[in-house]
């Protein structure tokens, strides 16, 4: 089991500092600096068998062979990293039954079966190194590591990365440095593997020579920078990270891609917004920043629902799970924010003293909307949060990643093959309301709505890889989700202000509960409306019109 800290050096000064230092957190250094190279290669089979089963293989060169280590699944906690290995000896060449017999060996085989072996990417570091311990008997290598992932002999991207491992003695021994660490601002916690930012920088560079351009990974910038391919290529020049996401016009789904890159591309698109409005949320200055870093949320989830039988589950799940979070402390947020601005926006329209009758309702909600901000902010700085952007930048500019292989070539596994299907299918989920909406109570409008945002989110998906007619179909799915919004807003709003009247009529006055119950009926007469005038959006998506254009853009595939 490896136990180790890592951190990703911003200043390498820092990094020197400690690796000079004669001690840190009550361990004393032992013996010299030591350097020694290694040239890493990292392999697997032609459909990912290591990746799917969530390990890592790596062949290292060393003065005595080459050394064949499988690694576990990571399991992390800030800079705190744990994971299995096992080594065994590996002979010349991919084919490891000709290698020495090893647990190793074995369990490679266990995997790949009879699949061949190739190469994947690789990493040249330069390490320096040198031993720590402690009053307790604990031992710890910390080494300074100057990494270059290349892709054969092409050099892909460059960084520093500092790791302590413990070498003997209880983990438990790690924590005070990790407290002291904790300190540094030369370092960041890092919660990725190199391998993770070599998969990264690979498939960064793979897009670039796709689209005729050279890639640098830049230091300042901490994403690609792309121009026009020279030869020779420019040197990379040092990174602290993987790439960072350039917010885009449209996803660019196109019919050729797999299920899961098209999934990737829109990933890729909405977590770019996302992280766009990061700022903004946490300032609080503009409350439309929440807004659409609500709404990235919203588009990743639903590309969950419409691409996610494109990557395996077991790979993914976690991913769902912190998004799923994540939009909850958000829509808190939000939710509240739609409320109060309701109600300020009727009591605009009364007297001054009509008014400030509304301050109990209005304070009440306020309270609530500050309780939710702090979670919200809580959430945003946890170690959780870090991880969810961490993993989901890797997913999403790692190609073939927690991808499944169709079974053969023959099984539908492209939009062009899918695309279809998919949307009339999220198209039948609206139109089967057609018969109850006339009794429809607000819980069933409800789930329409739900239907409408995953066939408007679907559209929008494949917008680019359908004929144009999309452009024309998705305002039609949005008058209906907008209607049954307002008309959802309605009816919380209705809701939770007769129950502020139920729970504080005894402190109310007689004034603040005139202005409040003027405020219920207005909210419940709204909802009598929206029911009534439901008719014109819906004929606009219910009726044959709709369905010949949705024909004609999906016959476009």
């Amino acid at each position: 089991m490896e136990v180790e800290l890592k951190y990703r050096v911003i200043d390498p000064a820092a990094g020197e500092r400690l690796l000079r230092a004669r001690s840190i957190a009550g361990f004393r250094a032992s013996g010299a600096v030591r350097p020694v190279a290694t040239d890493d290669r990292y392999v697997d089979t032609a459909d990912g068998a290591f990746g799917h089963a969530r390990i890592a293989v790596r062949l290292r060169a060393t003065g005595d062979g080459r050394l064949l280590t499988i690694k576990g699944e990571t399991t992390t906690d800030g800079a705190l990293h744990r994971r299995e290995e096992r080594e065994g000896p590996a002979g010349d060449g991919l084919d490891p039954r000709t290698w020495p017999e090893s647990d190793a060996r074995s369990l490679l085989l266990a995997l790949a079966g009879d699949a061949p072996l190739h190469e994947v990417v690789g990493l040249r570091q330069a390490r320096r190194y040198r031993l720590l311990r402690d009053g307790g008997g604990a031992l710890v290598e910390l080494a300074l590591d100057d990494v270059e992932v290349v892709a054969g002999e092409r050099s892909l991207a460059s960084f520093q990365e500092l790791e302590l491992e413990l070498k003997d003695g209880d983990p438990a021994r790690l924590t005070p440095l990790l407290e002291a660490l904790a300190a540094e601002a030369g370092l960041e916690p890092v919660t990725t593997s190199k391998l993770e930012r070599a998969l990264a920088a690979l498939a960064a560079d793979g897009r670039a020579r796709a689209e005729g351009q050279s890639i640098a990974v830049s230091e300042d910038a901490d994403r690609p920078v792309a121009g026009p391919a020279v030869a020779p290529a420019p040197a990379p020049v040092e990174a602290e990270g993987p790439p960072r996401l350039v917010v885009g016009k449209t996803p660019g789904v196109e019919p050729g891609d797999t299920i899961a890159e098209a999934g990737r591309r829109v990933f890729r698109f909405h977590l770019a917004r996302l992280l766009a409005k990061e700022a903004g949320t946490r300032s609080g200055k503009d409350p439309e920043d929440l807004h659409d870093m609500r709404v990235a949320t919203r588009r990743m989830r639903a590309a969950w629902r419409v691409f996610g039988d494109g990557y395996r589950a077991n790979r993914t799940r976690r991913l769902r799970g912190r998004l799923r979070t994540l939009a909850g402390r958000l829509g808190a947020v939000r939710d509240l924010d739609v409320l109060i601005g309701a109600v300020e926006a009727h009591r605009d329209g009364l007297s001054t003293e009509a008014a400030e009758a509304f301050e109990p309702l209005l304070a009440s909600w306020r309270e609530q909307r500050e309780a939710a901000r702090e979670a919200l902010l809580e959430e945003l700085d946890s170690n959780d949060y870090r991880r969810l952007v961490e993993e989901y930048r890797a997913f999403v500019l790692t190609e073939g990643a927690a991808a499944v292989v169709p079974p053969s070539p023959t099984t539908p596994h492209r939009v062009r093959d899918t695309a279809a299907s998919r949307t009339w299918a999220a198209y039948e989920q609206v139109r089967a309301y057609e018969p109850v909406l006339r009794w429809a109570d607000i819980e069933t409008l409800h789930q329409l709505r739900i239907a409408a945002k995953w066939l408007r989110y679907t559209l929008e998906f494949y917008r680019e890889a359908l004929g144009p007619e999309a452009g024309v179909l998705i305002p039609r799915v949005v008058a209906i989700q907008d209607h049954l919004g307002w008309l959802h807003d309605a009816e919380v709003s209705a809701s939770l202000t007769r129950a502020f009247l139920v729970a504080e009529a005894s402190r109310l006055t007689p004034a603040e509960v005139d202005a409040i119950a003027g405020y219920l009926r207005a909210r419940e007469q709204e909802m009598v409306r929206l029911r009534r005038t439901f008719g014109r959006p819906w004929r606009a998506v219910a009726g044959a019109s709709f369905r010949r254009l949705l024909g004609r853009a999906t016959a476009a595939l």
